[in-house]
């Protein structure tokens, strides 16, 4: 299942993640995790020390090589300067598994805290003035609309914060995503921006309100988000100690806290993929992107990229090439 975590910055949503991810690995569940913030903090949040985060090589910085990999024997791509961030899975495309021998899970991968963590990479010196963080968390894109996921493994991403995914089909391409807010009116504003762009796909938009301090909290809560108000997590002093760099086993977490894990596993678990609608949508916004910028960009009429017969889940894994 592909989950998202989103919020405003500093709302707690990477704390959130990493607790998350660490929850499911220590159940036995495979996990991957993507860093697709442009501040990189989920490897350390995971319990990597800094320098060891910054070297997981940057999925950013190796676009061209993903997108050669990715295309595979697809006829409809004719090479990797014509695959944009939003181009679909076709026939003769190289699909992904989670934790898969391929070279996402293998070179441009790392273990942080039994997970197995990919990462944009920062937004670095070179790029001022000349780019724009879309151009790192397509690489993400392509990775998720390539990924044949099932019920039983996760991947878990920490996106940039704010509504930044909105400029491109990135919100659509998970199954649950988690809304971190905190009890306060700056913390629920995202909430409704998101609910508002968002309306009309089908994204399941579930509330979590972090560093909620008592009822009062919760009832702010649930007066602005409603029934999308998941759970609440509290203040934790095991969370206060891992952000202090002592990072314990996640066992050691408060029992409330792991509560409210229990509670996030739970509503992802209870959805069921929907592959079909997962394609159209991507096809829908690489039109979109191809008639606004794609098409004039790479002198190619994109739209010849979209194979109309693949159907994309577990079934078109046998038609993986080598």
């Amino acid at each position: 299942m592909k989950v998202a975590f989103v919020g405003k910055g500093g709302s707690g949503k990477t704390t959130l993640s990493a607790l998350f991810a660490r929850q499911l690995a220590a159940s036995g569940a495979p996990v991957v995790a993507v860093d697709a913030d442009i501040n990189q903090h989920l490897g350390v949040a995971l319990g990597l020390d800094e320098d060891a985060a910054a070297l997981i090589p940057p999925l950013g910085a190796h676009l061209s090589e993903i997108k050669d990999y990715l295309r595979g024997h697809n006829p409809r791509i004719a090479d990797a300067a014509t695959m944009v961030k939003t181009t679909p899975a076709g026939a003769g495309s190289r699909l992904l598994r989670p934790g898969g021998g391929d070279p996402f899970h293998q070179d441009w991968s790392a273990m942080a805290g039994g997970v197995r963590l990919l990462a944009t990479g920062p937004f670095a010196e070179d790029d001022l003035g000349v780019a724009c963080y879309h151009s790192k968390t397509g690489a993400v894109e392509l990775y998720l609309n390539h990924l044949v996921d099932t019920a039983d493994d996760y991947t878990v991403v920490d996106m940039t914060a704010g509504a930044d995914c909105f400029a491109s089909g990135l919100f659509t391409r998970f199954d649950v995503t988690f809304l971190v807010a905190e009890p306060t009116l700056r913390g629920v504003s995202v909430y409704r921006q998101y609910r508002d762009y968002a309306d009309g796909y089908g994204v399941t938009v579930k509330v979590v309100g972090n560093k909620v301090t008592g009822a009062a909290d919760e009832a702010f809560l649930r007066e602005h988000v409603g029934e999308d108000l998941l759970a609440c997590f509290g203040t934790s002093g095991y969370v206060r100690a891992a952000e202090q760099g002592r990072i314990a086993g996640i066992e050691h977490l408060e029992p409330a806290g792991r509560q409210v894990l229990d509670t996030l596993r739970a509503a992802v678990d209870v959805r069921s993929k929907d592959w079909a609608t997962f394609q159209a949508q991507a096809v829908d916004f690489h039109l979109r992107n191809a008639r606004a910028w794609a098409n004039t960009a790479t002198g190619t009429d994109l739209k010849t990229q979209i194979d109309p017969d693949f159907r994309h889940g577990p079934q078109a894994l046998a038609l993986i090439p080598a």
